[in-house]
């Protein structure tokens, strides 16, 4: 969308919604409706046979035999979805701000590998990264307890970032403080040839993945590793404990009012509840409730 240069060329950017970019925002954005979710659920219908298309086509004997039809499937589904992107940019109050949001990355980067394919045919693969285009199913089946539970570990998550930041800190001192110690103990005719690559034995080790490339064969190394792999199950506890924790909080500031797929028309932001009159992220005033109304007459 070009940038406007004055108020006369900017009939629509920045105001109020309505009239066709109101129905196309409810229909596009708000699965709550009649129309959204029967748009919703036939995007996620393409979607899934978008992925079936790359998926088939990457085995070499249907691609030998049903190659060019495939191709032109795919080409199809990325004439339909770069059209789905427009027109949310088209209907939101503030485009750039949707083209920068999360949904918003995900909807550009699923029609760009097509595109770039052309120039570079190795991309052609990562056009199943329009699989997380599924994120959206979340807000079309909304019941309740799924977007309760969603709406929980992203907050619990956002919560628990700077106690998960310590806890890894004091992680990342153990191992390097760990890895030093082994170089000394087993030194460079054991395999601890330095100490990034002994440190890089204390972190596999502390997680319990033990790859087994890099052993101790001195019996105090031994001892110094058996004790990592134990303090590895409690390290890899603490995390979890934190999250859940957190989500313990979290329910029990929770609202008694179900959200739903109200968008803020200001900020994007979803998951008002129904008698909601203002957003809870920005404070604009949010537009009234439509459930399972055909908004598209």
């Amino acid at each position: 969308m070009a940038k406007p240069s004055s108020s006369l060329s900017t009939p629509h950017y920045g105001k109020p919604l309505a009239g066709w970019r109101l129905r196309w925002y409810t229909i596009i954005f708000e699965a709550d409706t009649r129309a959204g979710r029967v748009f919703d659920l036939s995007l996620i219908a393409l979607i899934l046979l978008s992925i079936a298309v790359v998926m088939a086509d990457s085995v070499q004997a249907i691609h030998q035999s049903h190659g060019p039809m495939l191709n032109g499937a795919e080409w199809l589904f990325t004439v339909l979805f770069t059209a789905e992107y427009i027109a949310r940019l088209l209907c939101v109050r503030k485009p750039l701000q949707y083209a920068t949001s999360f949904f918003g990355i995900i909807d550009l980067v699923a029609v760009l590998p097509t595109y770039l394919a052309l120039f570079f045919p190795e991309l052609h693969a990562l056009i199943d990264v329009r699989v997380l285009r599924l994120l959206r199913v979340f807000r079309v089946f909304k019941l309740a307890a799924y977007v309760a539970e969603y709406q929980f570990l992203g907050r619990a998550l956002a919560a628990s970032g700077r106690k998960i930041l310590v806890f890894l800190s004091a992680v990342l001192m153990v191992v390097l403080v760990m890895g030093t110690v082994m170089y000394v103990v087993e030194g460079q005719t054991n395999g601890f040839t330095s100490i990034p690559t002994s440190v890089y034995w204390a972190i596999s080790t502390v997680t319990t993945v033990g790859f087994g490339d890099i052993t101790p064969k001195t019996d105090l190394g031994r001892l110094i590793a058996s004790f990592m792999m134990l303090m590895g199950w409690g390290i890899l506890a603490v995390p979890t404990g934190i999250v859940t924790a957190e989500m313990a909080a979290q329910r029990q500031m929770q609202v008694s009012q179900a959200p739903t797929t109200r968008t803020c028309h200001e900020c994007l932001s979803e998951g008002h509840g129904p008698g909601a009159d203002f957003c809870s992220s920005c404070g604009a005033r949010l537009p009234p409730y439509q459930q399972h109304a055909d908004t598209a007459s």
